[in-house]
């Protein structure tokens, strides 16, 4: 099943995770271009908010390059403040992998990377997903991932259809 504007869980002619030749690394300001390019059309992703989140010291955005392409990219947010169920703390921003390299491990890698990133600063890394992103929810599961909330609204992040999930995981 393919929800609009998440990647498809059950791409064909894929073996999930089958291992990737990705590198895994933190983004600079060269890499701003690429990732741009990646996120175009979305409308998700300001070229300032992108410049300001590699130069936060809070914050880690990671880029997934095969030959010195970049073909993925990911990110994470830091809350310095609670918001209802949502407590302040290091969160998991999005992921975005170009079509061609879904489901090759490449989103694993991201979100390794990451996590590694956000327990060597915190106890516990935080996640929010809409409740109909299948594919995000499954990726996470390897994690432990647990639901500690559901809402139509955590911190600045709202959902398409009105569900979204608060989710924790430990190292």
């Amino acid at each position: 099943m393919e929800s609009p504007g998440f990647a498809d869980l059950a791409k064909k002619g894929v073996t999930p995770d089958a291992g990737t030749v990705a590198e895994v690394r933190p983004a600079g300001p060269a890499n701003l271009e690429a990732i741009a390019a990646i996120e175009h059309g979305r409308g998700q992703l300001s070229p300032s908010a992108l410049t300001a989140a590699v130069a936060d010291p809070y914050r880690h955005v990671v880029v997934a390059t095969v030959d010195g392409a970049v073909i993925g990219w990911g990110k994470t947010h830091y809350w310095d403040h609670d918001d209802g169920p949502a407590p302040s703390g290091h969160y998991l921003g999005g992921v975005t992998v170009l079509p061609a390299w879904r489901r090759r491990g490449v989103g694993a890698a991201l979100t390794e990377a990451r996590l590694q990133w956000v327990w060597a600063r915190a106890p516990h890394a935080w996640y929010v997903v809409n409740a109909d992103n299948a594919a995000s929810i499954e990726l996470h599961r390897r994690w432990n991932f647990t639901e500690v909330a559901r809402g139509p609204r955590f911190h600045t992040t709202t959902f398409r259809g009105g569900l979204g999930l608060l989710m924790c995981a430990k190292p």
